[in-house]
């Protein structure tokens, strides 16, 4: 993806995916038949303050464009790219309804996961390829 969108791969393998003209960058990808992202094993902070400080500075808010790409028979069939405030507004609410049984302890995986729909993706994104 970096190769095609001209940006430059990260040194290594925490952090961001890329760089592009603003700086860091996250990419996600899909195979599947519509374009989706999904966010998976996201920590779970002690607050729900301390959750949304976390999602805002540490792991969403931190890249200022995420881009979404779906491929088919290995090749990039297309790329779509949200700004990181269109991101939060989508998964933020996710986030706040999973958060309670995520902290309570009883649910299976303890992480947040959050999926980002073809939907929102249209209706915030920019397609870029």
């Amino acid at each position: 993806m970096a190769g095609i969108l001209g940006h430059r791969i990260a040194d290594d393998y925490s952090g961001a995916d890329a760089f592009d003209e603003e700086g860091g960058c996250e990419y996600k990808s899909t195979i599947a038949k519509s374009i989706n992202a999904t966010y998976n094993g996201i920590s779970v902070q002690d607050t729900w303050e301390e959750q949304e400080r976390y999602l805002i500075e540490d792991k969403i808010g931190k890249y200022t464009h995420h881009y979404y790409a779906r491929y088919v028979g290995g090749k990039i069939a297309e790329v779509w790219r949200l700004h990181c405030l269109d991101v939060l507004k989508i998964a933020l609410p996710k986030a706040k309804k999973q958060y309670p049984k995520k902290r309570s302890g009883n649910a299976k995986d303890p992480r947040i996961g959050i999926t980002i729909s073809q939907k929102e993706i249209h209706q915030y994104g920019v397609q870029v390829l």
